[in-house]
């Protein structure tokens, strides 16, 4: 009864996320977050300058558990609480331009930058776990129309589509299809830039896609020479390391484009197998650890910046029996994750 009284308490605090399906350069002391009091709320400073969001699951974990006195177990999470995460942006054409100027709001209020995930395309995920979007390029225009609206002049970063353009070249999207999400994803591109906002086109992970030339080929034809860079290894579990090497190849196809790479929950590794119990093992994979913190110190020229943009502690999924749905807050996975960083 206990949990699920507190399963629904976190469940109403999940308004932005929802979530998708992957420690060289990087310094080991960057320092660490530290909680400034301010007159409106509690303001968590992070080396990166993007919003740390004090109203996130993993904060409200932090103070469920220390009311019940798992003051261990609370450290453990105020690792995830403490770190700029992600809004993953309303798919709701009439709800995204609303709920996204609010986020944005409290970061200015904070004086922090606003970190987004544009996530919405029509056949995200090729209906898979994280399947959905919009329904169509009309629904889809009018949803990025209200997310532009609400990013104008707000200065933010946003990481758009994770694993659209993988997929215009897996077989998932093909035909007429593929060539509308071209046009879609520069759209998209264009009028974010627009808006103000850096943009980085997501171009999957190390192990979706090996064809490096095939993935920038795809990258270009949609629009990524207009956006600040791309994307690597979003909700993923790649090495850094491996992530920077597979990178750099795509770039020097690009003409030396610059990325982002998520290292929420690289900490371990990758599984090696691609099944475990049953599920496939991009999906909640056991043993796997946090990674290097955010940060813009990554020692290499090409590499912008370490971002979490996975959520760490959100399920990838309903993957085996008892997980909970994609984007649903999963203590105990995220405290395994906490458990195990470095």
């Amino acid at each position: 009864m206990a949990r699920r009284r507190l399963s629904r308490l976190l469940g109403s605090l999940l308004s932005g996320g929802v979530l998708a399906a992957s420690v060289l350069a990087c310094s080991s002391s960057d320092p660490v977050p530290t909680a400034v009091s301010t007159p409106q709320e509690s303001v968590i400073a992070s080396p990166t300058g993007y919003f740390v969001d004090p109203t996130t699951a993993a904060a409200a974990q932090v103070a469920t558990w220390e009311q019940e006195g798992r003051t261990d177990d609370a450290e453990q999470i105020r690792k995830i609480a403490e770190q700029p995460v992600p809004l993953w942006v309303s798919a709701d054409p009439a709800a995204v331009e609303p709920e996204t100027r609010a986020y944005v709001e409290r970061a200015q209020r904070a004086g922090q930058t606003p970190l987004l995930v544009g996530y919405n395309i029509p056949h995200r995920d090729c209906g898979s776990f994280s399947g959905g979007g919009a329904a169509d390029g009309t629904q889809y225009r009018q949803w990025v129309t209200g997310l532009a609206a609400a990013l104008d002049g707000a200065g933010a970063t946003v990481v758009l589509e994770p694993d659209a353009v993988p997929h215009e070249i897996s077989g998932c999207v093909d035909g007429a299809l593929r060539d509308e999400r071209y046009e879609l994803l520069g759209e998209a591109i264009d009028q974010l830039k627009g808006a103000g906002a850096r943009v980085y086109l997501d171009a999957g992970n190390p192990g979706f896609i090996t064809d490096t030339g095939a993935i920038a080929a795809a990258l270009e034809r949609s629009g990524v020479e207009r956006a600040d860079g791309f994307s690597l290894n979003v909700a993923n579990f790649w090495s850094t390391e491996d992530n920077i090497a597979y990178g750099t190849r795509i770039s020097a196809a690009l003409g030396g484009a610059h990325f982002v790479i998520d290292t929420s929950r690289n900490g371990a590794g990758r599984v090696e197998s691609d099944q475990i119990d049953g599920a496939p093992s991009f999906c909640n994979p056991p043993g796997r650890a946090l990674g290097t913190p955010p940060t813009s110190e990554t020692g290499n020229s090409l590499v912008d910046e370490l971002l979490w943009v996975k959520r760490p502690g959100e399920s990838d999924g309903a993957c085996r029996p008892g997980e909970p749905a994609a984007g649903v807050w999963y203590p105990d996975y995220a405290l395994g994750l906490a458990e195990r960083a470095a």
